[in-house]
């Protein structure tokens, strides 16, 4: 069976190109121009995204996002023709795995695409993490200390989530506040700091397993 590839790219030229080379190489590829289109995609039917930024319908980082909220472990491979390191920033911060800046060589991506898909990536269907009493099962989104299901709201899951994706590693609360917060309320960081308190309590001694970084954020031990 071929290896399936999600080509989001609006310019009909580069798409072309881009398809016909990975077909060429033995790639089964879906292409699409829109990001509307893309955010209503199956991401999990697929084994690499290739993902434009500047796209009719919704930017490539929205596409982004919503991607990884959704807990898809795709790797995601962003191109855009911007060279601005800010833009590299943002989307390595939102789960892309790669990052081209157009022009490029269509050897280079078939480079790029052939190393990403060596890489291994966790199975979303059976993706868990356990630290001590708690345990965050992303494909069901679901949260239990002890076995015992924790009744979240979405912010408070989506903490406890972004941190168990990155056991062992300080988040900043800038981040996490840009990230899981509601940007049309307060999304700041003393907000942040309101959730994970009531989180940390929801989780009884699973809440002890959330260290604060001080100067920095926060971060989840399992060890």
């Amino acid at each position: 069976m071929m290896t399936r590839v999600f080509l989001v790219e609006d310019d009909d030229r580069l798409g072309r190109q881009i398809t016909e080379s990975l077909r060429a190489a033995g790639f089964d590829v879906a292409w699409t121009q829109r990001g509307d289109e893309a955010l209503a995609a199956d991401f999990a039917a697929f084994a690499l995204v290739i993902l434009d930024l500047m796209l009719p319908g919704a930017h490539g980082f929205d596409v982004l996002k919503a991607l990884r909220t959704e807990h898809h472990h795709v790797p995601v491979l962003v191109l855009s023709a911007r060279p601005d390191a800010a833009d590299k920033v943002r989307a390595l911060e939102l789960g892309a795995d790669d990052y081209m800046t157009k022009p490029f060589w269509p050897e280079e991506l078939l480079a790029r695409v052939r190393a990403r898909l060596r890489r291994p990536v966790l199975a979303s269907d059976t993706y868990t993490m356990t630290a001590g009493p708690l345990r965050v099962d992303f494909s069901a989104r679901r949260v239990t200390v002890d076995g015992a299901p924790i009744d979240l709201t979405r912010v408070e899951y989506e903490l406890v989530a972004a941190l168990a994706r990155r056991p062992g590693t300080a988040i900043s609360r800038g981040w996490l506040a840009e990230q899981v917060l509601d940007s049309s309320r307060d999304a700041d960081e003393r907000t942040l700091d309101v959730h994970m308190s009531r989180l940390r309590r929801k989780l009884g001694n699973g809440g002890e397993r959330i260290a604060t970084v001080w100067g920095i954020g926060y971060r989840m031990d399992n060890a």
